[in-house]
């Protein structure tokens, strides 16, 4: 008799495992985050020193507000150059976090792209490009101080809505970086920083915690 409801507890077990497994996308690899923050730790480096190197640029955009038509030449030069680098961080990013996944999802012996994966993709996708066409308005309108907070903020939101379609532990990555997304709002000044914290810092920890969980 207890040998039968055994049986049927794990019997029971296996099956939920079988549809969570088709219903969610859980090959997302822990080195993924790992490998995000670590870049944008690089990323957040490199601005830094582009900061130092021109003096009035940090002060300007915290602190005067200027229309973007009447920024001086090398402003505007330095302000070309923080939106390259943000984009050549985002690609080594996800190049990597494709990498990443796509081996997890191999040794899992599953498709990187298949229906759950989708689902996953479209709900992170949805946050994400608003909040770039948010980002992008202030830019154009010479509010850079508002574009790490946007950017803090809808990133964490597209976590939040993508969770239901994987690990639910992304969801509380989401849950901190819209915090700090608000906090940087009231906090003129540190910007940099807590993108450093959002998009560095915490992706690290996250992708060391889902290694130790999921990966190892």
């Amino acid at each position: 008799m207890q040998q039968d409801k055994v049986e049927s507890l794990k019997t029971l077990k296996d099956i939920h495992g079988i549809m969570e497994r088709s219903s969610r996308f859980l090959s997302l690899s822990g080195w993924s985050g790992v490998w995000a923050g670590c870049t944008a730790l690089v990323g957040a480096a490199i601005a830094r020193s582009w900061l130092t190197a021109v003096p009035g640029y940090y002060h300007r955009i915290y602190h005067d507000s200027e229309p973007y038509e009447q920024m001086e030449a090398d402003y505007q030069s330095t302000l070309v150059k923080f939106v390259l680098l943000a984009l050549g961080v985002l690609a080594v990013a996800l190049a990597g976090g494709y990498y990443f996944t796509h081996q997890k999802a191999k040794k899992d012996g599953v498709s990187i792209w298949n229906s759950s994966s989708k689902r996953m993709f479209a709900e992170l996708a949805i946050p994400l490009a608003t909040g770039g066409v948010f980002a992008f308005a202030f830019l154009w309108n010479g509010l850079e101080l508002y574009i790490a907070p946007i950017c803090l903020a809808f990133y964490g939101l597209s976590l939040i809505n993508g969770s239901k379609y994987t690990h639910s532990d992304i969801k509380y990555l989401g849950i901190a970086e819209v915090l700090l997304g608000c906090i940087c709002l009231f906090v003129r000044g540190y910007g940099l920083l807590l993108w450093t914290i959002g998009f560095g810092v915490l992706h690290i920890l996250y992708g060391i915690i889902m290694w130790k969980k999921y990966d190892s």
